[in-house]
């Protein structure tokens, strides 16, 4: 399971004494432990994925804000924080992928406007969770319902 993965990386990142991977691999715990005290019950694995992917999202976020202002130092921290949590995160989506399940979804709800664009989206985030940038599906799917 996912939980004790990150559990044993912790582990290892206080044996081998690596400060910056022990430090967002609390953080990560914390905000499944957030999480699992909000839900009160054991997260499964989709439930997990959705906070390692809230959690890259903020890092991504905080490392744009960061070089907006001229903070390299920062910016690469957040960096590293988004490669750590992106290591527990499957293999990503390819565009034509996404895009194959976009047209299965639209088939699926019988999407035909961009009124009908909420009904693709859930159908798409259950689909593609952890997998794929939901802004970029988001503009896929507006493209689509559009033209």
């Amino acid at each position: 399971m996912l939980e004790k993965r990150i559990t044993e990386d912790m582990k290892n990142a206080m044996r081998s004494g690596d400060k910056v991977a022990l430090s967002a691999i609390r953080m990560l715990k914390s905000a499944l432990k957030d999480r699992q005290i909000e839900l009160r019950r054991d997260l499964d694995e989709q439930e997990v994925l959705a906070v390692i992917g809230k959690q890259v999202k903020q890092r991504r976020e905080a490392a744009e804000k960061y070089a907006e202002v001229g903070r390299a130092d920062l910016q690469a921290g957040e960096l590293r924080e988004v490669e750590i949590y992106t290591a527990y995160l499957p293999e990503p989506l390819s565009e034509s992928e996404v895009s194959d399940m976009l047209e299965q979804a639209l088939q699926e709800t019988g999407a035909s406007s961009i009124k009908d664009m909420g009904q693709v989206m859930t159908a798409m985030r259950s689909r593609t969770q952890g997998r794929a940038d939901m802004g970029l599906v988001s503009a896929m799917v507006k493209a689509r319902l559009a033209g």
